[in-house]
């Protein structure tokens, strides 16, 4: 009968609405809440095929929810530099507080878009309600391997130990300096010039490099030699000489003062292509830099002044960590209070081909499934990821006004409904007072 039928579309069509204001009442709520996704009920008709041609029976509507994952809210400033976001296609991965304490180290993963990460008591960087950053570790020079991008295995939790003290050892040292000309002349007096250059050695100790430079004085003749004996010895070998070297200058009219060759007497060979060597101290090694044949900068040979017009070297004596920062590219960097940052994680975005068929699971973490298709890690700002943007959080994709309207539609179409069952039930009365 389509009296019934119209009665069952109006009962169909109040459950529908019903379910839409869920997802309408949800959203709302969570309109401040950071990293939500908005819910969405979509409705599709229900045809009851019959005599289309005497009657027709009303088949009514039915509803389908889905969370719209893939839809980003903006991005706001804070002052937190572990607030996190993925600025643009992607997620990081999360695991539990529990599973990290319990020990597991086969930790369930789940996937977020924002976050508010601090480190806790252990300096395990999590969120309040329990969600641990993963990453993959660096080494201690700052430099992270070769990870599998198709698994989650080599993700780790993000622990910083504000408490720990780090050595930063010297491993590179450019020497510039200008020796003088007058010299390596006739008739020179032939002194060595001494020139002391600290490093610090594995453990944070305070060691020096003595250069010696030594002219040539010809005996005879007016030329000048231009050419010096450079002897380097370390304090942290002893006192002993690890490298010396022969040092020739050019003295023609264009390339007057350059260096012309470096030849190796002890220590490894100096390459022409990079201007530098290799220097063996006591406990490691650093890469000293004269400059290159022919070119400008490095070692001079000009006038008649000894001036090392420009000697730096890397690394510092042991530091503290003082923060840590978020860069674009997913590396959170250690910021040390001796001036020097180093890489301590990478985290990397993760990316399925249909955001919207992940689980939603409470606090705003999303769990892989069929639907969502296989994931694969990529390098933050690589490939079809965003970057990651510390000092943010993302914002609901909730809007409140257009969220109103649907509200207001909504009840319109639930009291329409209503209003069909009503006057349907009025019909079915009719047809039983019939028989009165």
């Amino acid at each position: 009968m389509t009296i019934s039928s119209s009665l069952n579309a109006g009962v169909a069509g109040l459950n529908a609405n019903a379910n839409k204001l869920a997802t309408i009442s949800d959203n709302i709520a969570n309109s401040n809440t950071y990293g939500y996704k908005r819910a969405q009920a979509d409705f599709y008709a229900v045809v009851i095929h019959g005599d289309n041609a005497t009657s027709y029976s009303a088949g009514g509507v039915r509803s389908t929810n889905m969370r719209l994952i893939d839809e980003r809210g903006p991005l706001i400033a804070t002052s937190n530099s572990t607030d996190l976001a993925v600025d643009g296609r992607g997620f990081m991965a999360v695991t539990t507080i529990a599973s990290v304490k319990g020990g597991d180290e086969d930790y369930p993963i789940s996937l977020v878009t924002t976050g508010s990460f601090r480190p806790d008591e252990d300096g395990v960087l999590r969120t309040s309600t329990g969600q641990v950053l993963m990453g993959w570790p660096a080494n201690p020079d700052g430099e992270v391997g070769t990870y599998p991008r198709d698994s989650m295995s080599g993700l780790e939790p993000v622990v910083i130990n504000n408490n720990q003290y780090v050595g930063n050892p010297t491993s590179e040292m450019s020497v510039g300096i200008n020796l003088p000309a007058t010299a390596t002349q006739v008739g020179a007096d032939g002194d060595p010039e001494p020139l002391t250059v600290e490093y610090f050695g594995n453990l944070g100790t305070s060691e020096a490099l003595t250069y010696t430079f030594t002219p040539t004085v010809p005996t005879t003749g007016t030329a000048s030699s231009n050419t010096w004996t450079m002897s380097i010895a370390d304090s942290a070998s002893g006192g002993a000489v690890v490298a010396e070297y022969v040092v020739t200058f050019d003295d023609s009219q264009d390339t007057g003062g350059r260096l012309a060759s470096v030849t190796t007497i002890s220590g490894n060979d100096y390459d022409p292509a990079t201007g530098s060597f290799v220097l063996e101290v006591g406990g490691g090694s650093i890469d000293v830099s004269v400059g290159l044949i022919g070119q400008p900068g490095g070692m001079t040979q000009l006038s008649d002044t000894f001036d090392p017009i420009a000697v730096s070297k890397d690394g510092s004596t042991v530091a503290s960590l003082v923060s840590v920062e978020m860069d674009p590219n997913g590396y959170l960097r250690a910021i040390y209070d001796q001036g020097f940052t180093r890489v301590i994680y990478q985290v990397p975005v993760i990316d399925v081909p249909n955001p919207n068929g992940l689980i939603a699971a409470n606090n705003q973490t999303y769990l892989l499934s069929n639907n969502s298709g296989p994931f694969y890690l990529w390098d933050a700002g690589d490939g079809p990821t965003g970057s990651v943007a510390g000092y943010s959080r993302e914002e609901s994709s909730a809007d409140v006004a257009a969220e109103l309207t649907q509200l207001i539609t909504t009840q319109r179409a639930y009291s329409s409904n209503a209003k069909v069952i009503q006057t349907a039930d009025e019909m079915l009365q009719e047809t039983t007072n019939i028989k009165r």
